[in-house]
């Protein structure tokens, strides 16, 4: 199983848009994570984001081109200050392989709990738009980091 995890692209500030919709940054960093994951066949059996609108507009440009027509649900565990300790039970649950949509300190905070079984280890340094791949191997219970990259890697 892999779990592709994102913090959601750059977003406008709570005093120029309350909901905080991607800026053009946000988007434009977005779609070329989309095109990174499509050309490395990067395909997912489910789509989950926090609910916000950042994270929201993030999953659909990402399903749309790595994975069309894969529903994209909202998911009541991943938002940025949730555990990652209670969402990491649920993992379990997910069919195949999954990409989530979330935030800071979340995402950072669920590697962390995964890789070393402590949340509060740093492992990884998230910006808007950066992804992990992690994938858990059955044999051994574990989740490994295979790999990571930042959206400034696309320019």
């Amino acid at each position: 199983m892999k779990l592709y995890l994102v913090q959601h692209g750059e977003a406008c500030s709570k005093q120029d848009d309350p909901e905080r919709p991607l800026t053009e940054t946000g988007k434009a960093d977005a779609n070329r994570l989309a095109v990174f994951l499509r050309q490395a066949g990067v395909k997912v059996d489910h789509v989950i984001h926090s609910g916000k609108l950042r994270a929201q507009q993030t999953a659909e440009r990402l399903v749309n081109a790595i994975s069309p027509g894969t529903k994209i649900e909202t998911h009541d565990a991943i938002s940025p200050n949730d555990n990652p300790v209670t969402f990491a039970i649920r993992l379990k649950e997910l069919p195949g392989d999954s990409l989530i949509v979330s935030h800071l300190p979340f995402i950072p905070g669920l590697i962390a709990h995964l890789v070393t079984g402590n949340k509060n280890s740093l492992l990884t340094e998230f910006t808007p738009g950066t992804v992990a791949c992690l994938e858990f191997t059955p044999s051994s219970n574990n989740w490994s980091i295979n790999w990571m990259i930042r959206p400034e890697l696309f320019n």
